[in-house]
């Protein structure tokens, strides 16, 4: 997921916030966008416009009479072929400008002057107080009303030493929002529930039965369900990975644990992506001490027993969600996939090589329907999730 070829209008207002839009500068133009800087004067007593300009590559603005631009018009100009424009940080006082129309600076005038089509996003900054005065509530629903998206504000220490709600949302999570928004919503009002990562069988109080899946195409998956505007919940097995922003997150370890977390939320869901890699067999008995070395002979014997199959399981429901599965082969996927989409009784299965994926950021996957299989070429993980998520939205 990137921003590639997408121009940006950053505006910023007064606020200590203004060092994090550096930094979210710097995600935007990592992320392939181009960044049209607009600063308040208030916001030139916190960060200087030579930073923001050696950060975006380009001139910032600050006065609406700036002759730089040729018709004397950068409330104009400076909107007509962006893709997007975000106000960050967003003030108190710029948010009442914006419920009431005001246009006494080169912003305020630039977002009333913005085309129609053009998505405004604002990320609110200030103190605890002022995010709750009740004029500021007002004005927020206002700017709702109006189409103009929130994006938080966070809670959190703030600068004045309070702590509330009022901090500006982190660079990295703006970054995601803003990714978002260009994402189509096929899945708007869509609840899914996906599993990633592996379970974890404990042999004793230090051991277990594991293998190598890292999370990584489910996280992605459950990332990209959230950008096309479903509610994703994920039910995780143990990872090092971070939770994708705006997704509820249950961690459970077990293959057991997994089947009964998933069994307890399946019927709210509307579509439900069996991606972890679940240990088929448990220890029958787990010991309550770590077993020693000593005294096994060399050899140590384990009972095994199945675990529950939760793909399985819910597919037999009656009132069963869109079910999409995943088989991780070593050999023949196309022979292994289908028969597997049929015994488990889905309508979508995914198949991938897993010695070749596990741990990697790419992979290379398969999809098994009734009308046969499809082939989705080796890429990113992140961008082969939105596809296959665009595929879901098209079955159902």
């Amino acid at each position: 997921m990137t921003l590639a070829g997408k121009k940006i209008v950053l505006g910023m207002t007064g606020g200590v916030a203004c060092y994090k839009a550096a930094d979210l500068t710097r995600a935007f133009i990592k992320a392939g966008a181009s960044v049209q800087v607009i600063m308040t004067h208030a916001a030139t007593q916190f960060i200087t416009p030579v930073t923001m300009q050696a950060l975006s590559g380009k001139p910032v603005y600050t006065d609406q009479w700036d002759a730089r631009i040729a018709n004397n018009m950068p409330h104009i100009d400076l909107t007509r072929d962006a893709d997007a424009m975000l106000i960050a940080p967003c003030s108190a006082d710029f948010i009442f400008k914006l419920a009431h129309g005001a246009c006494d600076d080169l912003l305020s005038t630039l977002c009333v002057a913005r085309p129609a089509a053009l998505p405004l996003m604002v990320a609110p900054a200030m103190n605890v107080e002022m995010w709750l005065n009740a004029a500021t509530v007002r004005n927020v629903k206002q700017l709702q009303a109006d189409g103009i998206r929130i994006l938080g504000p966070d809670s959190g220490d703030q600068a004045c030493g309070e702590t509330g709600m009022g901090r500006m949302l982190e660079p990295e999570v703006l970054l995601e929002e803003v990714m978002a928004a260009f994402q189509a919503k096929a899945l708007a009002g869509k609840r899914v529930l996906i599993t990633a990562g592996p379970t974890f069988e404990p042999i004793d109080p230090v051991r277990g039965i594991t293998n190598l899946s890292s999370g990584k195409m489910g996280y992605a998956i459950a990332r990209a369900a959230r950008h096309a505007g479903a509610q994703v919940t994920l039910v995780s097995g143990p990872t090092a990975l971070d939770t994708p922003y705006g997704v509820h997150r249950i961690n459970v370890q077990t293959a057991q644990q997994m089947h009964d977390m998933v069994i307890s939320h399946i019927a709210e869901q509307d579509v439900f992506i069996a991606v972890a890699a679940v240990a088929d067999w448990k220890v029958r008995k787990q010991n309550d001490q770590k077993i020693k070395k000593q005294g096994t002979e060399d050899r140590l014997s384990l009972e095994l027993e199945q675990n529950p199959d939760i793909l399985a399981s819910v597919a037999a429901l009656p009132n069963r969600p869109y079910c999409v599965g995943f088989a991780a082969e070593s050999e023949n996927l196309v022979a292994y996939g289908e028969s597997k989409r049929i015994k488990k009784n889905i309508p979508l299965l995914v198949g991938n090589i897993g010695p070749q994926t596990f741990g990697q950021d790419h992979n290379e996957l398969v999809l098994f329907d009734e009308s046969g299989h499809t082939q989705l070429p080796a890429a990113d993980k992140h961008y082969l999730a939105q596809q296959l998520v665009a595929e879901i939205a098209r079955r159902i």
